[in-house]
């Protein structure tokens, strides 16, 4: 085996182990926070993972100590996005995120919304891209409620898979 395949699997290995289902993740967040880190979540489909990901997920990771990303599932993608939508299966699309400096845990939902996510693991912070304000965060309310707070991060709002995806299928 070439050291380059040695290097692909372990990164991938490693990317894996730092995705955890729901009642690890609540595990984990709950160990992290009685050690005093200071709980961070970010969300979305990153179906195609882009330079906005990238920026959006360093700002979050700057706000605190431990980042979780929560990732919509192949079906909330679809229900968001359209037919055709993920490209890439949620279970790649996770480990791709989580395979990133700034990420520390990642997690799958298949609820249309995180707000459930959001009361079991109850971040301290709940970061938003710059597609957002403060006040138009879905979830602020919930966030606020057990006293949480919101923040936005990231770069200006020029990147998006879906208009890379369009650029792509217009160029053939």
């Amino acid at each position: 085996m070439s050291n380059r395949f040695k290097e692909s699997v372990s990164i991938s290995a490693y990317a894996s182990l730092r995705i955890l289902d729901r009642n690890r993740l609540i595990a984990r967040v709950a160990i992290a926070r009685k050690n005093g880190a200071r709980i961070v979540f970010a969300n979305g489909c990153f179906d195609l993972l882009h330079v906005g990901h990238v920026r959006y997920l360093e700002g979050a990771k700057r706000l605190g100590d431990l980042l979780v990303v929560g990732i919509n599932s192949d079906e909330q993608v679809r229900k968001l996005k359209g037919e055709g939508r993920p490209l890439i299966p949620e279970r790649e699309r996770a480990e791709m995120v989580a395979a990133l400096r700034a990420v520390d845990l990642v997690t799958i939902f298949n609820e249309p919304t995180v707000e459930s996510l959001l009361l079991d693991i109850r971040p301290d912070i709940h970061a938003k891209g710059t597609d957002y304000t403060e006040e138009t965060v879905p979830e602020r309310d919930v966030v606020r409620a057990y006293g949480g707070r919101v923040a936005i991060v990231g770069d200006p709002k020029d990147h998006s898979s879906t208009e890379m995806i369009n650029r792509v299928i217009s160029d053939k």
